[in-house]
């Protein structure tokens, strides 16, 4: 009864119907206090499955805003309460609990449960005042749904319902906002690219509806500050470092929530309830400071990302006291650096800046300090530590210091050598090899024919070639007919022919060493062409390894024979890529130009190749950048017997020209230096293109030596194979 009560409260509450929509997601019920997130949500739901849109986006909204509600009340009481007289706890009870002499015994005990009680009562009454009867424990949240809106779920089944009542630009909107979050998946790719074909809809509607803005300012001060326009890139820098504290105390005010809240980081971390009273307020306390010492490293990562941006409040600072310093802003300069130092005392730049600036001012300046936002949360934060790091030394439990600057003062000593051996155990990435200069070649011994043709100072960058001659043309003629034969056979592995997942102008067709080999033993395409394939691919990793990586071996990773064909009448003004500006094993962000190793990359390439079959098409060229993604640094264009290789990381952006006529093909070939991930197709389709005549000399091999240790099956065999009982189609993979 209730909640059929409250969708007719939400029906009433829409605008009626070919009324415009309210800009962006204004609150629906003003004044009222909010509902419980979880019943709304699952009320959206249900209105979703029932094809009633119009209710399902009022309650799908209006759990968003209840949740966002919920959120800011916690951190306004938290901030309130923590400023009320007596409510604030003795700071003698706030380090560590051997830094000193403390009240006498019992006193504490008395202290520590008065503070405690005035700050519940004032929460409390807090709460009831916000968010209505029952305060926050009325909205309480599981973490199922928490997961949810941290993924931006919502979002999804928004676009649409709003795509369902017409409301395209707040289709998109949601749409945009779900993707920046979920940048792997790949039907809202394919929605996205839809509504952006869409002429109805505008550009300004692609628009993210929760990001937090502090990350604006910090992309709008990077750019101008590239640009050399310092003085208009203060005032977004300072707002950027400001607007991060204050998401750092919003998250800190969330790790006082209900306990439920820290129950997987209880069993992560191993500080579960030990029994009495106070091992539970000991084991509770620890979670909540483990909760805030994260906060920073939340702050600092992007939506949709994995790993925070690296001194992510150091570095705002960096660039604030550079950029005062060029407007001559010298007493904020110092102002600025000496709260880097606060982080880094022996950060030499940092030194030598502050040495500048003192000469340039002259006089000394008595009451110029380090900013006082920053020394509070130092301060706060390595009490934090000391706390954190007692408990990890006397009480057993765990603590991941998420903090480059933490003073070694502030860890144990029993405690350092462990976390020093910990250290040194991480996976750091090596250093790629560096290039070898044309003159090497002469001593290396090439395949027959095999030329290099541009190396990677030709090339305008690192970790670049071009050799030519590794296919004759009867060898890509072969290649043609077999990607020809494969298609015609239906048997287009990946996109399976349909158009492009990167551009609705050209199809796609993918064929596997696997596929093609299944194919040749079912005799739909020539086993000569699908030897030739393994053969080739086996080629080029060879070259690709004397040419980068002599000393140490590579893998082959996967192996893509890929062809993209322009659709003829639509060509006409056409603007976008075959391919865009990408990475091979990192997630490219050109705004920034940093490229995060991290999912959905394929993390574990480390070199690429691509051997081109043909050149009788229009467009098609293969183009490196900066890591903007939009200075082009070198162009190559294909023909047969062409290979471009290169090492697969941020340093070597690149991308694909239209193809605007006609039909352009390659193999695109990946490696990498871990064994675990070299291609095991390649292994069976060598076994499956084998002549009965070899079968059966390997078949009389074994039975001379029926002594040796049979081999289990490989994993990957035993899945195609119940794939094929299934009728379930490959696993897609990108291409280049």
């Amino acid at each position: 009864m209730l909640r059929l009560l409250r969708l007719l409260l939400l029906l009433l509450l829409l605008p009626p119907p070919g009324s415009p929509e309210p800009p962006g997601l204004a609150r629906l019920s003003p004044g009222a206090p909010p509902q419980a997130p979880d019943l709304l949500y699952a009320d959206g739901l249900r209105a979703y499955a029932a094809g009633a849109w119009a209710p399902a986006v009022a309650l799908l909204r209006e759990a968003l805003r209840s949740q966002a509600a919920l959120g800011r009340a916690r951190r306004d009481c938290g901030a309130r309460c923590a400023a009320e007289p007596g409510a604030a706890l003795p700071a003698v009870l706030l380090d560590a609990p051997d830094s000193g002499p403390g009240p006498a015994q019992g006193a504490w005990e008395r202290l520590l449960l008065r503070a405690a009680l005035r700050r519940a009562e004032c929460l409390t009454q807090c709460g009831v005042q916000r968010l209505g009867p029952g305060g926050a424990a009325r909205l309480r949240v599981g973490s199922a749904l928490r997961d949810a809106f941290r993924r931006r779920e919502p979002y999804n089944y928004l676009q649409r319902a709003y795509y369902q009542l017409k409301k395209l630009d707040l289709a998109a909107a949601a749409a945009h906002t779900f993707f920046v979050a979920n940048p792997t998946h790949l039907q809202m790719r394919e929605d996205m690219a839809k509504y952006r074909r869409m002429s109805r809809v505008r550009p300004q509607s692609f628009r993210d509806l929760e990001t937090p803005p502090y990350w604006a300012a910090y992309d709008d001060g990077l750019e101008l500050l590239g640009r050399q326009e310092a003085g208009l890139a203060l005032p977004r820098l300072e707002e950027a470092l400001q607007e991060s504290l204050a998401q750092v105390e919003s998250c800190r005010a969330g790790c006082e929530g209900p306990e439920e809240q820290q129950r997987e980081e209880e069993e992560e971390e191993g500080t579960g309830g030990q029994g009495g009273l106070y091992e539970t307020i000991a084991g509770r306390w620890i979670r909540v400071l483990q909760c805030r010492q994260r906060c920073v490293g939340d702050t600092a990562t992007r939506p949709g990302r994995s790993f925070p941006v690296p001194d992510f409040l150091p570095s705002q600072l960096r660039r604030l006291h550079e950029a005062h310093a060029q407007v001559g802003n010298l007493s904020q300069a110092m102002e600025n650096v000496l709260s880097v130092l606060l982080f880094y005392p022996e950060d030499e730049a940092a030194k030598k800046a502050l040495n500048q600036y003192q000469a340039q001012l002259g006089e000394p300046r008595p009451g110029l300090g380090p900013r006082e936002d920053i020394r509070q949360f130092i301060l706060r934060s390595l009490g934090e530590k000391r706390q954190l790091y007692y408990a990890m030394e006397h009480l057993g439990t765990s603590f991941k210091d998420p903090d480059s600057w933490t003073p070694a003062a502030v860890i144990p000593e029993a405690l350092r050598e462990k976390l020093r051996e910990d250290q040194e155990k991480r996976p750091w990435d090596h250093e790629p090899p560096q290039p070898k200069p044309l003159t090497h070649w002469k001593d290396v011994l090439l395949l027959e024919g095999v030329t290099l043709t541009q190396d990677a100072r030709q090339l305008n960058g690192s970790e670049r070639a071009v050799l030519d001659g590794l296919l004759t043309p009867a060898e890509c003629g072969l290649l043609l007919q077999l990607a020809k034969d494969a298609a015609e056979a239906g048997a287009r592995s990946g996109y399976r022919g349909r158009r492009s997942p990167h551009t609705p102008h050209e199809r796609f067709e993918g064929l596997t060493v696997l596929k093609a080999a299944q194919l040749a033993r079912a005799g739909a395409v020539g086993s000569q062409g699908a030897k030739l394939l393994l053969e080739v691919s086996e080629r080029v990793r060879t070259l690709t390894q004397a040419y980068f990586s002599p000393e140490r071996p590579l893998h082959l990773s996967f192996t893509h024979l890929v062809c993209r064909s322009a659709i003829e009448g639509e060509q006409e003004q056409r603007m976008d890529l075959s391919h865009p500006v990408h990475a091979d094993n990192c997630v490219l962000d050109p705004d920034t130009g940093e490229c995060w190793r991290e999912p959905p990359a394929y993390t574990y390439r480390d070199y690429s190749g691509l051997l081109y079959l043909n050149d009788d098409f229009h467009g098609g060229d293969l183009f490196f950048t900066e890591p903007n993604a939009l200075t082009v640094t070198a162009q190559v264009r294909p023909r047969c017997g062409r290979l471009v290789a290169f090492s697969s990381g941020g340093e070597n952006p690149h991308g694909v020209w239209a193809v605007t006529r006609g039909r352009r093909c390659a193999l695109a070939l990946w490696h990498t230096w871990a064994p675990e991930h070299r291609e095991q197709e390649w292994t069976e389709a060598k076994e499956l293109l084998k002549e009965p005549e070899e079968e059966e000399e390997e078949e009389e091999e074994e039975e001379e030596t029926p002594s040796r240790d049979p081999s289990p099956e490989p994993p990957s065999r035993r899945l195609q194979r119940v794939q094929d009982r299934v009728g379930k189609p490959p696993r897609v993979r990108e291409e280049l």
